[in-house]
Formats: structure tokens, sequence, C-alpha cells
């Protein structure tokens, strides 16, 4: 498969940096679904034949740990479930997850992702495949993701991750700087969910290095 025709939308303009050095063409939607959607149909504009969601997810498996890397068999988007492609999964490596979920909104807490967990049985949550499968489905191209976990499904967020991004995919550090003023005691949180996606981000470094 030639990875020159292959769009990446990732959420933030670091992870397209990342993706840049391994030659793939990429669009950055800023972390929510409608940027993703429009970053997806940019890069079909642009001449890609297919779509692979990228970046970070939250674990809704108990049994994940941050840096697992995940690349599933299908998106579920609002009760719809949408194929990944088995030709560019398996160019990713082959798929070693059965569903990831997608949704409007981040998965905040321990009992948020337990219940959704129970629900559905997703391996974990993103904002952004479901976007980039309705574009795929809609122009009859392959789609597949490939995430990596940085928030596990032990971990209540603290409240400055809930407002760190900006629609541009760069982090809001006055935003985040404000609401660690008004409650400081989530500093260790931050800095325990940094250091995942920080394992997230060399994990997805590492596949890619394979493919």
């Amino acid at each position: 498969m030639d990875r020159s025709q292959i769009g990446f939308v990732v959420g933030l303009s670091a992870e397209a940096k990342l993706l840049r050095r391994f030659g793939v063409r990429v669009g950055v939607g800023g972390g929510f679904p409608a940027g993703a959607g429009r970053a997806a149909e940019k890069l079909v504009a642009d001449g890609v034949t297919a779509l692979v969601s990228f970046g970070l997810a939250g674990g809704l498996n108990p049994a994940l740990h941050p840096g697992a890397v995940l690349v599933p068999e299908s998106v579920v988007d609002d009760g719809k479930i949408y194929l990944c492609d088995p030709s560019l999964v398996e160019w990713l490596g082959g798929s070693n997850a059965e569903l990831m979920m997608s949704a409007e909104r981040v998965a905040e807490t321990q009992g948020d992702k337990a219940a959704l967990f129970a629900q559905n049985h997703a391996e974990a949550i993103d904002l952004e495949s479901g976007a980039v499968a309705r574009v795929a489905a809609a122009r009859k191209l392959p789609f597949a993701v490939l995430r990596a976990v940085a928030d596990p499904a032990s971990r209540n967020l603290p409240p400055a991750a809930l407002i760190a991004l900006n629609g541009a995919g760069e982090i809001g550090f006055l935003s985040v700087l404000a609401s660690v003023f008004k409650k400081p005691g989530q500093i260790p949180a931050l800095i325990a969910l940094g250091q995942d996606a920080a394992k997230a981000r060399a994990a997805l470094i590492g596949k890619l290095r394979t493919i």
C-alpha cells in the first residue's frame, strides 16, 4: 500500500509533526469531531485514497495500560458500527481489538469509563474516529484506526485536561494554568497524564517504524 496516498487525521499539531517524519499526509482536527470531519474532507479533496484515525485514546477496558497500541476491527459512533478496511488494517500490522468507541465528549471518570465498557465492550474511546469513519463511508474509501491509550480506565481526568486543547490542535497553556491556579491539587494527576501520553506517543512511533 502506498503510504503517500493515505491520509492520517490527528487531533494535535504535535502528532501531525510526528507523522510527517514518516512521509504520510496529515490533517489536524483539533481534537474534536467536527474538526476531524473537516480535516478528513480536506485530505480527500487533496487526493488521498484511504483514511486513518491516529492519535491518543482513553482506555475503557481495565486491562489496557498506558502505551497500549490499538488497531480495531470496527468503530461504534452514536450506535452505528463502521467496519475498518481489512487491507488497511493488515497494512497497520493487523487487528488486536474488536471495537473502538467514538463520542462527542471524553469519558471523564472511572465510573464513566466502566459504564461505557459495560455498555458496548469497546476497548477505548476517542472523539475523532467516528467523524473520520463517516467521511470515509460517504466517499467509499478504506478506513482504519491506529491509536494508543494515554488515559487508562482507572483514571479520573483532572479538570485542566478537559480544557487543554484549542480548536487548532494546540495546548491552551493559559487555560490550563488558570485551572491549575484554581485547583492546584490536580497537579499530580496532570503530571501522571502527561507521562502516560508520552508513553502512548512513543508506542505509536514504535508502531509506525514497523509499517
